[in-house]
């Protein structure tokens, strides 16, 4: 019986000395960012949305899930003022893009995590936008309480296909890519 105490002991010691609980730690959604870039064939638009919540999960210092929220009513263009901003912002926030009256959030769920090189990891993570979800995989980098990443949406498969000469013919230079690029910055 003693030596079964032992044992149990050393293998509870060991176990407990190899694994690290892993840890969630809360975004600051103020210092966190989230950049979209949209092109069409005569240019391109740029602008800003917020983040409303989310949290990254670290086992040591090694990414290992994550959970966002994002506030789609914030959705605003920087690179316009005065009525042509109010002109895209509504445009942009409208059924036919993000029907964000509908649908005031969009959420990205991370599922599956690779180590590619020191403090970079492959991601796949359910991305859901207008109430439809679709996977997506990005790289990011974690380097101490920060993590950055940069990757393009389809967003006709989310539904939004005002614009797109996948699915419209004629629309010459109105044409919209159906790509938008995003630029995330968390601070955590």
């Amino acid at each position: 019986m003693k030596n079964f105490k032992t044992i149990a002991i050393a293998l509870f010691v060991a176990v407990a000395s190899i694994s690290v609980n892993a840890q969630t730690k809360k975004i600051d959604v103020k210092a966190s960012t989230i950049k979209w870039v949209g092109k069409k064939v005569t240019g391109e638009h740029s602008g800003t949305v917020n983040f409303k919540n989310g949290a990254v999960v670290l086992k040591g210092n090694k990414l290992v899930g994550g959970t966002f929220t994002v506030d789609m009513t914030s959705l605003t263009a920087t690179d316009l003022t005065g009525e042509y901003q109010q002109k895209l912002d509504g445009h942009l926030k409208a059924d036919d893009f993000f029907g964000t009256d509908k649908f005031p959030t969009a959420t990205l769920v991370i599922k599956k995590i690779g180590a590619k090189a020191k403090d970079i990891y492959a991601v796949t993570a359910d991305l859901t936008i207008k109430g439809i979800t679709k996977p997506v995989n990005f790289d990011i980098t974690v380097k101490g309480n920060t993590a950055t990443t940069a990757f393009k949406v389809d967003r006709t498969k989310y539904d939004i296909k005002y614009g797109s000469g996948n699915f419209f013919e004629g629309l010459g230079d109105k044409t919209i890519n159906d790509e938008f690029e995003l630029a995330v910055a968390l601070k955590f």
